[in-house]
C-alpha cells in the first residue's frame, strides 16, 4: 500500500447519454435510463481510483458552504474516501453537465464556481505530504502551493492537466516547469502530438510526459532514456463512455509506478485500468481492484 495526497477539483456532475452530437433542437426528449448524477472532479475521481486500488489517499479540495457530504460516499459502494480535508470554502460546489454519444463524442458544460479565487488552508497540508509517496495535482488556482510543499519534502508531483491549450499555457508555467510527471489529454491540442511531447520536453525537462489519445492510445516520454513511443489502447470492456477515463489512467500510473518505479509497466496496467473503466456510466464508476488489474494483466500480455 502506497499513501497519496491528491488535490484538486470535486463537483457535482450530470450525465446525459444523447443520440447523437452535435443536438438538434427539440423541446422535449423522452430519456430513460440515460441521466445519471453523482459527485466527480479529477481530484474526487482519482483519490477514489488510488483508494479502489488499496492505497491510503489524502483528497484536498473544496466545495460549496451548504455541500451535503454524504453525497461523496454512497452507502451501497464498498469503497470510502474520507472528506476531512473537503472544505465547505465556495459560495457553491462547482457542478458540470456532460453530454456523450454512442461514438465517444462529447460536449461538457462547466460552472467552477468562485474556485478559481479562493485559497486552501495550507496549515494541515505539510504533515501530510511529508508522508506520501507522490503528490497527484489538478492544475487550479488553489493547488499552486501544493508544489511547493511537495519540494519541500522531496516529493515527486505529477500534475494533471483537466484541458491544456496552447493560450493558456503562460498562466501555467509553475506547473509545468516543477512536475517530474505530467499527463495531457490531446483533445484540445491542433498540432502534431509527438512534437507537442517534445517541445514540453525540451521547454520544462520534465521527466515522464503522458498524452492521452483516447481510442487511439497513447504517447509516452521518459526522460531517463530519452525515449518516446505511442502505446495502442486495449480493449477490456464495451464502451458506455469514455468520461473520467483520463484521471483513472493518471491515477492507475502512479499506483504501478510507485510500486515498480517501471513507467512502461505502469502505463500498461493504466491502459487496462481505462479500458475498464470506460464500460460504466459515471466517471467516479468503475475501478479495479489491485487483484483485478493483476488478472488483466496476465491475461492481456502473459507475465
Amino acid at each position: 500500500m502506497s499513501r497519496y495526497v491528491v488535490a484538486g477539483f470535486s463537483q457535482i456532475e450530470t450525465m446525459v447519454k444523447v443520440e447523437k452530437l452535435p443536438l438538434e433542437y427539440t423541446s422535449l426528449v423522452p430519456s430513460p435510463n440515460s441521466i445519471y448524477s453523482s459527485v466527480g472532479g479529477d481530484a474526487y475521481n482519482a483519490a477514489l481510483a488510488l483508494k479502489w486500488l488499496g492505497n491510503d489517499v489524502t483528497l484536498f479540495s473544496m466545495v460549496g458552504r451548504d455541500q451535503n457530504m454524504d453525497l461523496f460516499n454512497p452507502p451501497e459502494r464498498k469503497v470510502t474516501i474520507s472528506t476531512q480535508y473537503v472544505l465547505p470554502l465556495l459560495e457553491s460546489t462547482p457542478q458540470s453537465v456532460m453530454l456523450f454519444d454512442s461514438k465517444r463524442n462529447e460536449q461538457r458544460f462547466e460552472d467552477t464556481k468562485n474556485i478559481r479565487d479562493v485559497d486552501y488552508d495550507m496549515s494541515m497540508v505539510a504533515p501530510l505530504v511529508a508522508e506520501s509517496d507522490i503528490v497527484m495535482l489538478s492544475n487550479a488556482n488553489f493547488c499552486r502551493p501544493f508544489i511547493n510543499a511537495a519540494h519541500e519534502h522531496k516529493k515527486q508531483v505529477l500534475t494533471k492537466f483537466h484541458a491544456f491549450r496552447r493560450e493558456k499555457e503562460k498562466y501555467n508555467e509553475d506547473f509545468l516547469s516543477e512536475s517530474d510527471i505530467i499527463f495531457f489529454s490531446s483533445s484540445f491540442l491542433d498540432e502534431d502530438p509527438f512534437e507537442f511531447v517534445k517541445d514540453i520536453e525540451k521547454k520544462y525537462g520534465t521527466d515522464i510526459i503522458v498524452l492521452s489519445q483516447g481510442k487511439d492510445g497513447l504517447i509516452m516520454y521518459q526522460k531517463d532514456k530519452d525515449m518516446i513511443a505511442h502505446y495502442d489502447s486495449v480493449a477490456t470492456n464495451q464502451v458506455v463512455s469514455s468520461m473520467g477515463a483520463g484521471n483513472a489512467l493518471a491515477a492507475c500510473f502512479i499506483h504501478r509506478y510507485t510500486e515498480t518505479g517501471d513507467p512502461v509497466i505502469a502505463i500498461k496496467d493504466a491502459l487496462l485500468f481505462a479500458s475498464y473503466k470506460t464500460g460504466f456510466i459515471g466517471t467516479s464508476n468503475g475501478f479495479m481492484t489491485d487483484e483485478q488489474l493483476t488478472q488483466w494483466h496476465r491475461l492481456i500480455w502473459g507475465i
